[in-house]
């Protein structure tokens, strides 16, 4: 079996910051989001955190960032567009999971919205 790769939803990086012990089997794998995650990833830092902490969280993610390519972005707003009758998806979470998708990896989340659907390690709290 090949090695599995993670796109880490904003949810799973703050869990992740959080000390949550359920994604501490996560700890090796390499995080991959998108600027959409690390923009939410700093809001919600700003929010929990000194602005000095919320910086240095800023910096360790931002290296983290994978490009998003025209083609994933468009693939993303019409999958929103397509379930956002039944379940409230953002389109940062939205563009990370057709990202992960194309790309083969798992989308690493402990958001409920996902439960259901292909290609997602959920993580409960």
């Amino acid at each position: 079996m090949g090695l599995v790769k993670y796109f880490w939803d904003t949810y799973a990086v703050i869990e992740f910051i959080n000390g949550n012990p359920n994604y501490a089997k996560f700890l090796q794998e390499p995080v991959t989001i998108t600027i959409f995650n690390l923009a939410e990833i700093f809001w919600v830092a700003l929010r929990e955190y000194d602005k000095k902490k919320a910086e240095e969280i800023y910096e360790e993610y931002k290296q983290c960032v994978a490009e998003i390519d025209n083609e994933t972005l468009k693939e993303a707003i019409k999958f929103r567009k397509k379930i956002y009758k039944k379940s409230k998806i953002s389109y940062a979470d939205a563009v990370g999971y057709v990202y992960a998708v194309k790309n083969e990896m798992k989308f690493l989340t402990g958001d409920k919205e996902f439960r259901d659907l292909d290609g997602v390690e959920f993580v409960t709290k």
